[in-house]
């Protein structure tokens, strides 16, 4: 007996994050619509021990607290994050108040949170259920005829022992590293910026706070550090420590292969060797808990390229099935939340084929200019990483230009007006122009591999007062959309001699205050 077909306005292949967050987005945009959302996992996934990408930023967090409106189910279930934590110099320290810190005294004040993802996407299929969206776990995709012309799609899928056939007017391929349509179509791209990892979960407790009894140092922040996504920075290399709920830490090291290769830390027994070698005063504690180790995961290339992310014949990927930049940043769910964004407009407009075909190329040509200009952030400067001055200079200008252009225009919700996007276009132009200007002049001074012996210094990112302006201005804006966006290019265009003078140890940067800057120069000397 031939099987039943079965059929749906939009299929979805993948209920991890960035498939569950497109339908409830997509149900939210247009409730008509019939949803099927396809798990080769089942259902609900495992706590902690589970995926990695625990530590989300403002526009990921954003997505999910705004966009979607899940900012009561985050706070009652996940960790509030207090942001990115950078330590220079504290391999052979016992105590870290000797190293150099860079990171927040206090809270800015946009949120994001660190996810515990299984519990989080737990939790979002039980809303796919009860927004009324078809859930199937434990079914694969064996195949995907995609439609010739503006005929329906069809998936085959295997549950069980049962094989099942689907139509559907739109298919998403959220199925992660799979890339199912990617290989398919055979859009893949290579990626110069190599970068490997190696991640696990602990079901304990690490937190740096108990790694020094110095008060001074105690009494720099006014919540633990722990609840940063805390880097232990080295030539080449950093290893992050993120706590998740339960009590619970993940930990990982993320190096350029060139410099620390994946045959190195690609087991537990080779990974404490490495820390052993780079971090010993964090070997000491990972293997005095090693017994509570929940799983153990490496990838040798992260970054993920794709020529074509959507089309107007009905297909698109969402999430890493399609582009993945680097976690330095944890722009995971940006990415998600952007590339959702484009999808819903596309698939919910009622765009004629002739628009629906010109908002396909333009947002595929955006999200790829996008990817490109933080790709710039990663490529050729990991070798620069325990070098201080250069991080703090290259972390004030990528958060600077990460707030005032790429997070203004998601909070905005200015990403898919095209009228407004074209009038912008000299604007983002020349604001891209001064980004690679900066990179460039960060992957040279990178290329020296200079490490900085810690002192003890704090550099308060909270007392930088162009941070503080770009944040607070996500959430209270100042000015009109094309006047703000002219505002936020003259004071990036303004920060760039100050932040080149400061790279370079010039006099000139040492003297007073600065509007933008405040004390950074005196900090680091």
């Amino acid at each position: 007996m031939s099987a039943v077909i079965q059929e749906c306005d939009v299929a979805i292949i993948g209920a991890g994050l960035a498939g569950a967050t497109l339908a409830l987005q997509l149900k939210a945009a247009k409730p008509e619509l019939s949803i099927a959302v396809f798990e080769r996992n089942s259902l609900p996934p495992p706590h902690a021990a589970h995926k990695v990408g625990e530590s989300t930023v403002e526009i990921g967090s954003h997505y999910l607290s705004h966009t979607l409106g899940l900012k009561e189910l985050l706070d009652k279930t996940q960790l509030r994050k207090f942001g990115l934590r950078f330590f220079f110099d504290a391999a052979h320290r016992p105590d870290i108040s000797q190293a150099d810190e860079l990171g927040a005294s206090d809270y800015f004040n946009t949120t994001s949170y660190q996810l515990d993802r299984g519990v989080f996407e737990g939790s979002l299929a039980g809303l796919l259920q009860q927004r009324g969206i078809h859930l199937q776990p434990e079914s694969r995709v064996k195949s995907i005829k995609l439609a010739d012309g503006n005929g329906l799609h069809q998936l085959k899928l295997q549950q069980h022992e049962s094989e099942q056939l689907w139509n559907s007017r739109w298919v998403i391929d959220a199925a992660a590293r799979a890339g199912l349509l990617k290989r398919q179509l055979n859009l893949g791209r290579k990626v110069p910026h190599k970068a490997c990892s190696a991640w696990f979960r602990l079901d304990t407790v690490i937190s740096v706070d108990d790694w020094s009894s110095n008060p001074e140092w105690q009494a720099r922040c006014q919540d633990p550090r722990r609840l940063s996504t805390n880097h232990l920075m080295g030539a080449g290399y950093w290893l992050w420590v993120i706590p998740l709920v339960g009590n619970r830490t993940s930990i990982g090291l993320v190096a350029d292969p060139d410099i620390h290769p994946l045959e190195q830390f690609n087991s537990l027994p080779r990974f404490l060797a490495w820390t052993r070698e780079h971090q010993p005063a964090m070997a000491d504690r990972l293997e005095a808990v090693q017994s509570s180790l929940m799983d153990f995961h490496f990838l040798r290339d992260l970054s993920r390229d794709c020529r074509k992310i959507w089309s107007a014949e009905g297909w698109a990927m969402a999430g890493e099935s399609g582009l993945f930049a680097d976690p330095f940043y944890s722009p995971g769910t940006d990415y998600i939340g952007i590339g959702n964004r484009y999808i819903t407009d596309l698939v919910t407009g009622g765009w004629s084929p002739t628009e629906l075909q010109q908002r396909s190329v333009v947002f595929n040509a955006l999200f790829r200019s996008f990817f490109g200009s933080t790709m710039s952030l990663y490529q050729n400067q990991y070798a620069g990483f325990g070098d201080l001055r250069l991080m703090a200079v290259k972390s004030t200008w990528d958060y600077a230009y990460y707030w005032s252009i790429l997070a203004w225009m998601f909070f905005r919700d200015v990403q898919t007006d095209l009228p407004f996007m074209q009038n912008c276009e000299a604007d983002f132009r020349a604001v891209l122009n001064l980004n690679a200007d900066m990179q460039a002049l960060f992957r040279d001074r990178a290329s020296q591999r200079i490490t900085t012996a810690g002192a003890g210094r704090f550099i308060d990112q909270l007392a930088i007062p162009v941070l503080q302006l770009f944040n607070q201005a996500l959430i209270e804006p100042q000015f009109e959309l094309m006047q703000e966006l002219k505002h936020n290019r003259n004071v990036l265009e303004a920060l760039v001699p100050l932040l080149e003078n400061l790279l370079a140890g010039s006099p000139a940067s040492s003297a007073q205050d600065c509007s933008l800057l405040g004390d950074l120069a005196k900090r680091l000397m």
